[in-house]
Formats: C-alpha cells, sequence, structure tokens
C-alpha cells in the first residue's frame, strides 16, 4: 500500500533547494512504498519539477484556497510542514493529516541577532528539515543536496564562448543589499581572478554587471539578467568554480558539489544554512566573513542597506583573499 506525504515550503530558492535531501530521505528510507507530492508557489515550481523522486507538484499563485479541492481530493496521509507559517498552516488544515513541522528556531535567532546570545544549535537546517521525521527512522544520509535540471533544457555553452570546467562563475545576486557583496569590491576581486569569469545574476543585478564590465579591461562575460536559473544552475554545473553570495545560487552550487568561495554579510553561517557538501567530500570551499563584528548579525534575513552606515562586514571581505583562493583551484 502506497503512503503519501505532502511536503510544504513555498519560497524562495535556497530554501526550496535545501529541501532536496527531505525529499531523497523519505523516498529512500520510508519503509514501505512512499509517494511524495510537493506544495511551493508557482514561480518557484521549476525548482523541483524536475526532481525523479516526486510524483506531483502543487502551485499556488497567492493563496491556498487556489488548491483546495486538490489538497482534500488527494487523500495524503502524512504532511511535512517546511515552512512553518500562516499559509503552511492553512494548509495542514485542508488535508487534516499527521503533520511534521520543523523549528524555524525564531527565538534563538532573535537573541543572537538582537543581543549577541549563542543559544543555536550546531545543526545544518537541513537536519532540522528531516529531525521531525524520526518516528519514520528517517535520517539525514549525508549525502547532501540534489538539483535536477531539465531534460529539454536547451542551452550550450559554445554559444556564449565557454569551455566546461575553464571559467569561474561569479553570482551577483542576493534578495537584500546587506547579503551583495559590493561593486567596488567586486571589480577589484574579477581582476585578480585568473582566466575566464562569468557574471550570473537575474534582472535586478544588471546595473551591477554593466558597471562591472564597463570598469575592467579585461571584462567578465555578461550573463547576468539574460538567463534564467535553471541555466545559470548549468552554468554553475559546468564550472571551475563558484563565487556567490548567501543566496539561492550558493545552495544550487552546492548540490552540484563545485568549489566555492561563499561571501557572508549581515548573515551569520551559524544560522545552519552554510553550503552543504556530501560529508567526506573532498571538494574545496571557503566562507569568507568578517568575524568578531560587533554588530553581525544584525539581521536573520537582511535590509536595504547598512542600518550602522559602514557595511564593515562585507567591505572588510577582503578580494584579494577571495581571487588567491580561487586561482589555487586547478
Amino acid at each position: 500500500m502506497t503512503t503519501k506525504f505532502l511536503i510544504i515550503r513555498f519560497s524562495s530558492i535556497g530554501d526550496i533547494v535545501l529541501t532536496s535531501p527531505v525529499i531523497r530521505c523519505i523516498k529512500e528510507q520510508f519503509d514501505g512504498e512512499a509517494e511524495i507530492h510537493f506544495i511551493t508557489k508557482k514561480k518557484f515550481g521549476y525548482l523541483v519539477k524536475n526532481n525523479p523522486h516526486l510524483a506531483k507538484v502543487i502551485e499556488i499563485d497567492e493563496k491556498v484556497s487556489e488548491v483546495k479541492s486538490v489538497l482534500t481530493d488527494e487523500g495524503y496521509d502524512f504532511v511535512v510542514d517546511l515552512h512553518n507559517n500562516i499559509r503552511s498552516a492553512q494548509v495542514k488544515r485542508l488535508v487534516y493529516a499527521p503533520s511534521f513541522t520543523f523549528n524555524k528556531l525564531n527565538f534563538q535567532k532573535w537573541l543572537k541577532v538582537n543581543f549577541k546570545i549563542d543559544n543555536l544549535p550546531n545543526q545544518h537546517i537541513v537536519e532540522r528539515y528531516i529531525e521531525p521525521l524520526g518516528p519514520f527512522e528517517i535520517n539525514y544520509d549525508g549525502k547532501g543536496l540534489d538539483y535536477f535540471l531539465p531534460n529539454n533544457l536547451k542551452f550550450s555553452l559554445s554559444n556564449f564562448g565557454l569551455i566546461k570546467n575553464e571559467y569561474v562563475a561569479v553570482s551577483l545576486g542576493g534578495t537584500y543589499a546587506t547579503k551583495r557583496y559590493p561593486k567596488e569590491r567586486l571589480i577589484q576581486l574579477i581582476e585578480k581572478i585568473s582566466g575566464q569569469v562569468v557574471l550570473i545574476g537575474g534582472k535586478e543585478d544588471e546595473d551591477v554587471a554593466k558597471a562591472i564590465v564597463s570598469t575592467l579591461a579585461n571584462p567578465p562575460k555578461n550573463l547576468a539578467g539574460q538567463i534564467n536559473v535553471n541555466e545559470s544552475a548549468y552554468i554553475i554545473s559546468n564550472a571551475k568554480a563558484i563565487v556567490a553570495n548567501d543566496t539561492g545560487m550558493m545552495h544550487i552550487a552546492a548540490a552540484f558539489k563545485k568549489p566555492m568561495a561563499s561571501i557572508w554579510g549581515n548573515t551569520i553561517p551559524e544560522f545552519g544554512m552554510y553550503p552543504l557538501y556530501p560529508k567526506n567530500a573532498t571538494v574545496a570551499k571557503k566562507i569568507f566573513e568578517v568575524k568578531g563584528l560587533s554588530c553581525r548579525p544584525c539581521s536573520k534575513l537582511g535590509y536595504a542597506s547598512c542600518p550602522k552606515k559602514h557595511f564593515k562586514c562585507m567591505h572588510d571581505i577582503n578580494p584579494t583573499l577571495i581571487a588567491e583562493f580561487i586561482n589555487l583551484l586547478r
């Protein structure tokens, strides 16, 4: 007899990529046949539609009521709530099945942000995602993250003059300004990276990308705002190495097990969302951050600008050190 699971995670890119081990572990470890469905926002559905462990992806624009009949008709046996908000509570009320909800640690994060009191567990969020499934004897398998590109993805590196494993991808994005390495530092960094560099990012990153290209004598290839997330993921999967802020692209790079320099501003890895690689992986990876800054973290998410006006958490990260790390990779 098949047991039907519904996993809830509405947003955003990185958080949804981080659910991939949960999907895999349920499918591979559940004692019996597990059929797994996933509910998310329509604008993020592409992140999970190609996952072979999922039987169905349910999408909403904004309201859970849009898919009320689907949720009530499916007959789910269990719900795994990986969002833990008002909207996910609405789903659980409609499905009316036993649910397992992960702990967001909001109080511990609040203490860390506001009083610098550290009661955070030494635990990745993936482990916290899977922890509620203990009654099923489902545990994190140590295999890291998954990201599945569409089989029909029509994208060619050669169209952009790129050769597999011979370029460094620099991801410009970040939901909040305080999570983005500043333009001036990016210019200094890219100038020092040996070999070809490719810029990736969304439409919101186009101005920064153009400024970088116009400033450097040996400009990088600029694809920011020109390709979608799956195409950016393909660029990442074929890169020699990645430079990324604390964003979704960072987690996609980890899913492809790519060497990576991750840059951290107002957020901290101790929140549990650092790049997750398979246990005992020998991939070169390094976190670049300003340790001991009294105002950091200033938020569990981020701001449009530095609340202290100095932005030392990013400005004080030495671009030369990042470039040296990248240039040592072979």
